[in-house]
């Protein structure tokens, strides 16, 4: 079982920034991935940005050059740095952690934070 405690959500100005952090209840060496989802109302879940467990980053198109994702293996914490946000970024981030093999994968997610972006 994994816990996963999320922060740094709130409410921004367009163009401002946000930093959002996901800390593990377990080593997050052992995870396969960490990452971020959001959740727009009336949409589904989408991926954000996603880290395995040997540095590899990859970003939906709609993000990239504006976020960054990275962790802190000491810390087990997943941080996702949210830069020059629109108004559509809003929505409910989920911090996603993978663990197990390719065959019998489970995810384990967080509570969500709200980001708002005030235009």
């Amino acid at each position: 079982q994994v816990q996963l405690v999320e922060s740094g959500g709130g409410l921004v100005q367009a163009g401002g920034s946000l930093r959002l952090s996901c800390a593990a209840s377990r080593s997050s060496l052992s995870l396969n991935s960490m990452g971020w989802y959001r959740q727009a109302p009336g949409k589904q879940r989408d991926l954000v940005a996603i880290i395995t467990s040997g540095g590899t980053t990859n970003y939906a198109d709609s993000v990239k050059g504006r976020f960054t994702i990275s962790r802190d293996n000491a810390k087990n914490t997943v941080y996702l740095q949210m830069n020059s946000l629109r108004s559509e970024d809003t929505a409910v981030y989920y911090c996603n952690a993978k663990r197990g093999p390719y065959y019998a994968v489970v995810n384990y997610w967080g509570q969500g934070t709200q980001v708002t972006v005030s235009s």
